[in-house]
C-alpha cells in the first residue's frame, strides 16, 4: 500500500465534504422559505402591507393550514444555519486574496455579491412581495401596489441580506490582509493551532461567540431587525456573532483544511457521534429557556435573558460543528444529486424566493395539509429555480455572477509519495459566494510574510503544528428573511 496515495486521498475528502455541504445548505435554504407560511405560531390573519412592524418581511404569506413540527425546523435553522454559511464562505478568503491580490479580490467579489444584490432586490424583490400584497389590499391592481411599496419607508431585500453583509465581510478581510498583515498572521497561526489542540481551540471559538452575541442580544434583543438604508438590513444582534464564524473559517481555511479539523480521522470526525447528541441537546435547551422568556406578559428577568443567550450561542455553535463533523464523516465522496445541486447553488439562492412566495399563494385556497403543501413548494421551487438557472445561463454570458455551466470533470486523485494533492483541475461550476470548490486545496498556503531585503515577501506553507424588553413582542421577526 502506498502511503503517499494514501495520504493523498484526505484532502480530496475534506474538499468532496464542504462541496457537498454547499448542496445541503441550499435544500436547508430552499426548505426553511418553503415551510414559513405553515407555522404554529402565526397570527390566524396577515397583517396589512402598510402597517408597521411590516410582519411580511419574514413572514409574506400566511395559510391557515399548520404543523407544529415546522416551527421546531425553522427555529433549528434560523439558530445556526447563516452562521454556517459566514463560516464556509471564510473559508477559501485567505487564499483567493493570496491568489488574486486586493484590487481583483475586491473586485471579484462586487462581481459576485455586489451586482446580484442590486439585480435581485431591484427586480425581483418587488415581483416576490406582490402577492404579500394580494393578501390584504383592497385594490389588487399593480398601479396601486406600486404606490404602496414606494411608500415604505425601506426597500425589502428578503434574503439577500447574506449578500451585502458578506460582502462586508470580504472588505473587512481585504482590509485586515493589506493594512494589518500582522494581525492576519496571528489569526492563521492561532488558527493552525487546531490541529494540535482541537478540543482548546473550540472553546475558544465558542466563548469568543458568546461575547460577540449575548451583549449584543440584551441590548438590542434577540429578535429585532434594523435597516440601515433601503435594503441594506440585518439582525441587530447578530452582525459580530456572523463576524466571528466568518473569520473562524478564514483561519481554518488559512491553515489547511486538509489537517487539523477537517482531516479525515481529525476531532470533527473521530467524535461525530458526540456531536451529534451535543447539537440537539443544546438546541433543545434553547428552546426551552427562549420558552420561558416569552411565557410572561412582560419582560424576562436579566439572568434568565442571559442564559438564554447564552444557550443559543452553545445551540449555534453545536449545531455548526456536527453539520461540519456529519458532512466529513458521510459525505466526503461524490453525490450526484448533491453534484447536481451544488453547480447552480448559488442561482438557486438568488431566484427562489420568488418561486416560494408565489406557490405559497397558489396554494391558499387549496383544501391541502400543510405538510403536503410545504412539500409542493419547496419540489416546485427547486425545480423552477433550477430551470431559471439554466436558462439564464443559456441567454446571458452570468458566468461573473452564477458562475459557468457545469462541465466535466475527473474524479481521480494523483498522488506522489509523501505529498498530497487534489487532484481535479477543472474546477466546478457556479460556487456560491466565498464557498469552497473541488481543486482550492491550494488554501493551505497562508501568507507570511519575512523581509528579504528591500520589502519582499515570500510565501510559506504552514505545517499541522502549532431594547431589551418584550421579547414576545419581537419573537415573531425571528426568522426574518433568513
Amino acid at each position: 500500500m502506498n502511503p503517499g496515495g494514501a495520504r493523498g486521498l484526505v484532502p480530496r475528502m475534506a474538499s468532496l465534504a464542504l462541496d457537498n455541504l454547499r448542496g445541503v445548505v441550499i435544500l436547508l435554504v430552499v426548505a426553511f422559505h418553503s415551510v414559513l407560511a405553515y407555522l404554529d405560531f402565526l397570527p390566524t390573519t396577515p397583517s396589512s402591507f402598510n402597517d408597521p412592524p411590516y410582519f411580511w418581511r419574514a413572514f409574506p404569506i400566511i395559510d391557515t393550514d399548520r404543523w407544529v413540527g415546522f416551527d421546531l425546523f425553522c427555529a433549528w435553522q434560523d439558530v445556526f444555519l447563516m452562521s454556517l454559511f459566514f463560516f464556509i464562505s471564510g473559508l477559501f478568503v485567505w487564499s483567493s486574496l493570496e491568489r488574486k491580490g486586493v484590487r481583483r479580490f475586491l473586485h471579484d467579489r462586487l462581481m459576485r455579491l455586489g451586482l446580484p444584490f442590486l439585480l435581485v432586490v431591484g427586480l425581483l424583490m418587488p415581483l416576490a412581495s406582490y402577492p404579500t400584497y394580494l393578501q390584504t389590499a383592497p385594490d389588487p391592481a399593480l398601479t396601486a401596489f406600486w404606490r404602496e411599496w414606494l411608500a415604505l419607508p425601506f426597500w425589502a431585500s428578503g434574503p439577500m441580506w447574506f449578500l451585502w453583509l458578506l460582502l462586508v465581510a470580504d472588505f473587512a478581510a481585504a482590509g485586515l490582509w493589506k493594512f494589518a498583515p500582522r494581525c492576519a498572521d496571528a489569526l492563521i497561526a492561532w488558527s493552525s493551532s487546531a490541529a494540535v489542540s482541537p478540543m482548546r481551540y473550540l472553546a475558544i471559538v465558542l466563548v469568543i461567540s458568546a461575547l460577540a452575541y449575548v451583549p449584543m442580544a440584551l441590548a438590542f434583543s434577540p429578535f429585532e431587525w434594523g435597516v440601515v438604508y433601503g435594503p441594506f438590513s440585518f439582525q441587530l444582534s447578530r452582525p459580530l456573532h456572523y463576524a466571528v464564524y466568518f473569520f473562524a473559517g478564514a483561519g481554518i481555511g488559512a491553515s489547511g483544511i486538509e489537517r487539523g479539523l477537517f482531516a479525515a480521522d481529525g476531532p470533527l470526525v473521530r467524535r461525530w457521534t458526540i456531536w451529534l447528541v451535543a447539537a440537539p441537546a443544546s438546541f433543545l435547551l434553547w428552546v426551552w429557556l427562549t420558552s420561558l422568556t416569552l411565557a410572561g406578559p412582560g419582560g424576562a428577568p436579566l439572568g434568565l435573558q442571559i442564559l438564554d443567550d447564552l444557550a443559543f450561542a452553545v445551540a449555534c455553535f453545536g449545531s455548526c460543528f456536527c453539520s461540519l463533523a456529519l458532512v466529513l464523516r458521510f459525505a466526503g465522496r461524490s453525490l450526484w444529486i448533491l453534484d447536481a445541486v451544488r453547480t447552480s447553488a448559488y442561482g438557486i439562492y438568488l431566484v427562489h424566493y420568488l418561486f416560494v412566495v408565489w406557490l405559497q399563494y397558489s396554494l391558499l385556497p387549496v383544501e391541502l395539509s400543510a405538510v403536503v403543501k410545504a412539500a409542493t413548494v419547496f419540489g416546485g421551487t427547486l425545480l423552477l429555480s433550477w430551470s431559471a438557472v439554466v436558462l439564464v445561463r443559456r441567454l446571458v454570458s452570468a458566468a461573473p455572477m452564477i458562475g459557468s455551466a457545469p462541465s466535466t470533470r475527473s474524479r481521480q486523485t494523483r498522488g506522489e509519495p509523501g505529498r498530497a494533492q487534489l487532484a481535479p483541475t477543472a474546477r466546478s461550476a457556479s460556487p456560491a459566494p466565498g464557498w469552497p470548490t473541488q481543486g482550492a486545496g491550494k488554501a493551505a498556503v497562508a501568507r507570511r510574510r519575512r523581509h528579504d531585503g528591500g520589502g519582499a515577501f515570500r510565501l510559506k506553507p504552514v505545517g499541522s503544528a502549532p431594547p431589551a424588553g418584550d421579547r414576545a413582542g419581537r419573537c415573531r421577526q425571528s426568522c426574518a428573511t433568513q
